[in-house]
């Protein structure tokens, strides 16, 4: 029989768990919480933008620069980490600074390992949006990927590409290879694979995940665990039928919508006409009873008595006696 553990062995074996859990999750941070692409706000104009070494819109230099690879705002180390050797003396401002990243335009600290290490693994190496395709030094605005096909995007544009990136290219949900059903997505391609299509000679596909994509290697998604939407065309050659005649039948449906605008036109105008008739008799019988409806008027209010007003005058007023 096995020893049983001990509980020294058990609280190692759970402290090795964690620091590696901590380990893996240190090169698994999130796109938004890097130092680098930290919401910065302008000490001059107050304008909201990503961390940069100069202001976007006002090109003036911040107080505290941030760090782009560990995110700190003031050098308080003594040991020989520092390139620049300040002991006893905490540095802040431009003494703590030691380069400019020349993907992410964000300062980096004069830290051995930060000089080191940043330009190498900086998450905005090639971040540009795939909707406008501007760098992070063509706008302002922070650098986002998206939740599906995990490709940049920039602040304008990262709700309305979420909005639609869960659209496929093809009209149903078949195989791009076969004619069956297909139960692995690639959002990045917009295409469906079945289960034997997607297995990939190029791509290899880790333990524990989904099989790559054989196109280009994005991990793909299962169909049913996505809200996905084929493509659908509010018009084209499906209602132009094959007998239509134009640039790949488009020509009936032109025809179809002058002809319906026509018609809601002539269906107007009739409208039109009918109104003005009815208005010229309404106009006719007024002009013959107003003489006899002002006459009518004046004898209702001839013997009418408001008693005491102010048009009447209150001290010359006097009710008549009976």
């Amino acid at each position: 029989m096995p020893k049983k553990k001990t509980g020294a062995r058990k609280k190692a074996e759970n402290r090795r768990e964690r620091e590696k859990q901590i380990r893996a999750s240190r090169a698994n941070i999130d796109l938004a919480k890097h130092p680098c692409n930290a919401s910065m706000e302008c000490d001059k104009c107050q304008r909201r933008q990503k961390n940069r070494a100069f202001c976007y819109f006002c090109n003036s230099v911040q107080k505290l620069p941030i760090c782009a690879q560990c995110g700190k705002t003031k050098c308080m180390m003594k040991s020989s980490d520092c390139v620049i050797k300040h002991a006893g003396v905490y540095s802040t401002g431009l003494a703590m600074v030691g380069a400019i990243c020349d993907f992410c335009e964000a300062w980096v600290c004069h830290g051995r390992k930060c000089l080191s290490t940043h330009a190498c693994i900086c998450p905005l190496a090639d971040a540009e949006c795939i909707e406008c395709e501007r760098g992070v030094w063509d706008h302002g605005g922070r650098i986002f990927a998206c939740s599906f096909c995990h490709n940049f995007l920039c602040e304008d544009d990262q709700f309305e590409h979420q909005a639609s990136c869960q659209v496929l290219e093809a009209e149903t949900f078949k195989c791009v290879s076969c004619n069956r059903l297909g139960q692995h997505s690639c959002l990045r391609c917009k295409a469906c694979f079945c289960d034997d299509h997607v297995r990939s000679k190029v791509f290899k596909q880790e333990k524990g995940k989904e099989p790559p994509c054989p196109k280009c290697g994005h991990e793909t998604q299962q169909t049913k665990d996505l809200s996905m939407s084929t493509r659908s065309l509010k018009f084209g050659r499906q209602t132009g039928g094959e007998d239509a005649d134009g640039a790949s039948g488009y020509d009936a449906y032109w025809k179809n919508l002058s002809s319906s605008k026509a018609g809601d036109a002539g269906d107007r105008e009739d409208e039109y006409d009918e109104y003005e008739a009815e208005d010229d008799d309404d106009d006719d019988d007024n002009d013959e009873g107003g003489k006899d409806s002002d006459a009518e008027t004046t004898d209702v209010f001839s013997n009418l008595n408001l008693g005491r007003t102010y048009a009447s005058g209150y001290a010359h007023y006097e009710e008549p006696e009976d």
